[in-house]
């Protein structure tokens, strides 16, 4: 229907304690949240490990890990309970658990979030409720590959004199 590579259904006793690398083709989806390589809809429960790349939506529930360099969408019907590593978390939904974002967060109203966040940037909309802890990093830059120009370690001398104490010194002698 989606125009899966893959293409397992497992059952919820199934899923439980299971790893799932989730491998989809893209799908333009017409509500405007772009290409979703995945969608886990509202009544699935998952229990277990979710590595992907790309962008996936949530709108069920899931229990364990969530691992990405991409996208995690979190509907406003989702239930989490997850240590989450992504690049960049939209959510509006319910999360408790780590997150741990490489770009950012972001908390859309009627969202919960109860556990500790690491990100460079946070966005947190009015009607949010936020209970945890918040860590901002710095964002990954990229090194230049010049040279460093030398540094000298000798202690600079002044060349400003005060005219008249230079005056009064040459008096002096």
């Amino acid at each position: 229907m989606w125009g899966q590579d893959k293409n397992e259904e497992l059952s919820s006793s199934e899923q439980e304690g299971k790893e799932v690398t989730m491998v989809t083709s893209n799908t333009t989806i017409a509500d405007g949240t772009g290409d979703i390589s995945a969608f886990v809809g509202k009544g699935v429960e998952f229990k277990g490990t979710i590595t992907y790349s790309g962008t996936v939506r949530i709108d069920g529930r899931l229990d364990g890990e969530i691992h990405t360099d991409g996208v995690l969408l979190i509907g406003e019907e989702a239930t989490i309970e997850a240590k989450i590593t992504a690049g960049t978390i939209v959510c509006k939904g319910k999360i408790t658990g780590d997150v741990t974002a490489s770009e950012k967060v972001q908390l859309l109203a009627p969202a919960a979030l109860s556990g500790g966040v690491k990100t460079p940037m946070i966005s947190i909309e009015d009607g949010v409720f936020f209970n945890g802890t918040l860590e901002m990093t710095q964002t990954v830059r990229e090194v230049s590959c010049e040279t460093p120009r030398e540094v000298s370690r000798e202690t600079p001398q002044r060349a400003i004199e005060d005219p008249e104490v230079s005056a009064s010194k040459r008096a002096a002698a």
